[in-house]
Parts: C-alpha cells; sequence; structure tokens
C-alpha cells in the first residue's frame, strides 16, 4: 500500500553517544509529490585525492583523444571504469612554479593544487595562499550537512618549521585552505573519522560513552539496536535491504578499526603513527576510503579532500616490495630501474582510487549510485617528478555529477590552461558560481558536452 508518509531525510538513530544519519532510502521521498522527489534529488557531491612527488608521464598520458583512448600502465586499474572518467591533460598550475622563490616545487606542488596560487616563501607563521576551491564550496553548501568538508589523509605531517627549501611545513602538507593563513590539516586517524561521523557532537559525552561502550565490548549498532527494529518494520524490502547493507558496512568499518588498534598495542609501529592507523598502506587506505563512501551515503558532508600521501613523501610502498624511500625515486636521473619502481607506485596508487570507485559505483544512492552523484578529482600537484613541471599535470575527473559531466573522454586543453578554470566550471555544476578562483582566466568547456 502507497501513503503519503515519509521518513525524514535528516532522521538519525540516537543511542548512547551515537548519532547515526541514514542513506537515503525510497520512503524518503513522499509518494505522489512531484516537488518533494526533486527536492528529495541526491545532492551532488564533490571530492579532491592527491598523491604527491608526480607521476611517470608517458605511461600517464593518452594518446588518442576523445572517446576512443586508450589506458595506459598507470591509469590502467581504472579501466573497468573509463565510462566513468574523464582524463584531463594541458591544464597548468602556475603557482606551483618557482616564480623568483627558487627551489620549494613540492610544498608549491601541495599549496597550489586546490587554490591556483603562490604560496608566501616562509617557514615562519606569516604563511599566505589563496582560499582552496573545497572551502570555497564549502563555505556555500556546507550549512546542508554535519560537516562543511572533511579533510583526511593517510601520512602524518608537521604544520610548522621548514620542510621545502625555505617553505613551510603547512605548505607540503595540506590541500584545504580555509582561509589564505588557515590550512586544515588532514586526519589520518580512522578512529578519530568514525567517532566524528557517529558522534552526537559533545565531544566530552561522546569520549565518555565510548569508553563505556569499550569497556562492555559493544559496538555503535548495539546502543540504537532497538530503533533500528523498529524502523525496519515500517521499511519496505528494498529500503529494508538498504539499511541493512549499510550497518553491515558500518559494523565491518567498525570492526576493522578495533582489530587496527589491538594490533598495534601488539606490537608498536616503527614509526610515528597514531592509534588506530594500520602500518599496511592498502588497508589504511581502504579504511580511509570507506569512511569516505559512509561519510557520502549519510550526507555526512558533500565536499571531502583526501592527501594519499603527502607532498615530498619518503614513504616506503613495502606492500608492492620496493624498500626505497618514494621522493628520492622520482630524481631518477631517467635511471630505468627507479623509474619502473616510481611507475609501480604510481599504478599502487590508482589501484587503491580504483577500489573506492568501484565502491561508490556498487552504492545506491537514490535513482542511481553515489558515483553517479560525484565529481571526484584525482591528480598530482607534479606532473613530471624528475623535473618538476607543473604544466600539463595528471588530471582525472571521475564521476557523473548528477548528469553535470559527460564521462568517458580524453579531453586536451590549450597549453597553459590554468588548473583554476577546472574550478571554476566544478563550482558552477555544484550550484556554487564564481567569476574567479587563484589565476583563473575564464572557465572550461567539454566536461558535459562535445562543443
Amino acid at each position: 500500500m502507497i501513503t503519503g508518509k515519509h521518513l525524514d531525510r535528516r532522521m538519525f538513530l540516537r543511542g548512547l553517544g551515537v548519532a547515526i544519519g541514514l542513506p537515503l532510502l525510497d520512503s524518503m521521498t513522499p509518494a505522489f509529490a512531484a516537488p518533494a522527489r526533486a527536492a528529495a534529488k541526491s545532492p551532488t557531491r564533490m571530492a579532491f585525492v592527491y598523491v604527491p612527488n608526480g607521476i611517470i608521464m608517458p605511461e600517464w598520458i593518452p594518446i588518442e583523444e576523445g572517446s576512443t583512448f586508450s589506458m595506459k600502465s598507470v591509469m590502467e586499474p581504472m579501466e573497468a571504469h573509463r565510462g566513468h572518467s574523464l582524463v584531463l591533460t594541458g591544464l597548468t598550475q602556475n603557482g606551483g612554479r618557482a616564480l623568483g622563490d627558487g627551489p620549494g616545487d613540492h610544498a608549491r606542488a601541495a599549496s597550489s593544487f586546490l587554490t591556483g596560487m603562490h604560496p608566501r616563501k616562509t617557514a615562519g607563521a606569516d604563511i599566505s595562499i589563496g582560499v582552496s576551491v573545497d572551502q570555497v564550496a564549502a563555505t556555500k553548501i556546507g550549512s546542508a550537512t554535519k560537516f562543511a568538508s572533511m579533510e583526511l589523509g593517510l601520512e602524518d605531517g608537521r604544520l610548522v618549521g621548514n620542510c621545502d627549501s625555505g617553505y613551510s611545513c603547512a605548505y607540503s602538507n595540506n590541500l584545504a585552505w580555509r582561509t589564505e593563513n588557515s590550512p586544515l590539516p588532514p586526519e589520518i586517524n580512522p578512529r578519530v573519522v568514525f567517532e566524528r561521523l557517529f558522534g552526537t557532537g559533545d565531544d566530552d559525552e561522546d569520549a565518555k560513552s565510548r569508553a563505556i561502550r569499550q569497556e562492555m565490548q559493544k559496538s555503535i549498532l548495539d546502543s540504537v539496536v532497538d530503533q533500528t527494529q523498529s524502523l525496519q518494520t515500517s521499511l519496505g524490502a528494498t529500503d529494508k535491504r538498504k539499511l541493512d547493507e549499510y550497518l553491515y558496512s558500518v559494523r565491518e568499518i567498525e570492526k576493522r578499526i578495533e582489530a587496527n588498534e589491538k594490533d598495534s598495542r601488539r606490537m608498536p609501529p616503527p614509526f610515528p603513527k597514531p592509534g588506530g592507523a594500520p602500518l599496511d598502506y592498502r588497508e589504511h587506505s581502504k579504511l580511509m576510503f570507506d569512511l569516505m563512501t559512509v561519510a557520502f551515503q549519510m550526507d555526512a558532508t558533500r565536499i571531502i579532500t583526501h592527501m594519499m600521501g603527502r607532498e615530498g613523501s619518503t614513504r616506503a610502498y613495502r606492500e608492492i616490495g620496493i624498500s626505497d624511500a618514494h621522493h628520492p625515486l622520482t630524481h631518477h636521473r631517467n635511471n630505468p630501474e627507479m623509474i619502473e619502481k616510481v611507475r609501480q607506485i604510481n599504478r599502487f596508487h590508482v589501484e587503491q582510487f580504483a577500489l573506492w570507485i568501484d565502491k561508490l559505483k556498487n552504492t545506491p544512492d537514490g535513482e542511481g549510485s553515489l558515483l553517479d552523484s560525484s565529481m571526484i578529482l584525482y591528480g598530482s600537484g607534479l606532473a613530471d617528478g624528475n623535473r618538476h613541471t607543473h604544466n600539463d599535470l595528471p588530471l582525472l575527473l571521475v564521476g557523473g555529477g548528477n548528469g553535470a559531466l559527460k564521462p568517458g573522454r580524453h579531453i586536451k586543453y590549450r597549453a597553459e590552461t590554468p588548473m583554476a578554470n577546472l574550478f571554476v566550471a566544478l563550482l558552477d555544476r555544484i550550484g556554487v558560481p564564481v567569476d574567479r578562483i587563484g589565476d583563473s582566466d575564464g572557465t572550461i568547456e567539454y566536461l558535459s558536452d562535445l562543443s
């Protein structure tokens, strides 16, 4: 029987220090109410995923333009998602160049990536750069969600001191800038992210409740079991399945965080790392991407930045048999063996990203999937890490943006096109029109059409 009754999109399951938002269910859309159905349409999400130290570009840039392009070795793990991907070439971040400031390309690469600006060269407190595109969006649409934006990462980094030839560590280790002087540091601890997503917002209350749950060895879901059962009696078969799958994924994330915390207590890491952050890169990456999926699914935020490594990272990727530090390898001086190791690292990053895209593609959201309603930019602020080039950057735009993008193509823009022009276009498609951001001199074409 169809009735006019429906659930509130902002409904939460509340328990002991817990507020669990729900995914978009069919019963959140009133029957026979076209305007309400339009209002209940999946929101457009925006994410920026950063990889450090550049890419082996001959193994990234497709030869062919248009829809017939071939994915080369580094990009190949995204082959299954070719139809959801736009390969963008020709875009430049001029703010990443020296512009008279000498060395410091890694600091400039990260800090200019989402701002389109050149950072002030200082290792002191007088840091300065522009507002990042994610925060321009967050200022306008962030009030609609629990978090205006989320800033995540996989590698810890300092915010003070000199990290790159006289540039503050704040430049190398952050993508998001709320103001020209205020970076938003990425959180790398899955436990902290989990507790923020499912906490009530009262830090003291949440900490006490978590301690009680840990002592009783209870899951966050145990405190909302009665509400869950009551809700399920009012749901149709499709919504019951969606809710069951969603809560199962939440519990799986919780269990994996708990397991990693036990491992870290039993075997302390050889380098500083917060409790709950896995030593294995694959697991750490998967946990953070799964948390990003849940954050979008429960509409906790619509804007996320994620650093898969801090710029200038010296991480070794022993998971794929590479014990050499990443950054020194990128200064390969055309040594074939070093180039091959960097290529493997580049491909390894794309493999982790592709797993997340697959997750989004298979997560229902309204009439489509989370991937259909998202715009996700993957890339680096350096192209060739050996020569520290900031033009023709490696960029992959994935998702449908609720119909605002027409993926499945390689688009080659004129040389030296400001990357900030892409930001103008993306902001317009998320409902935040701007005349200018960073060093933009207009917008870019072809994201949603061929002319």
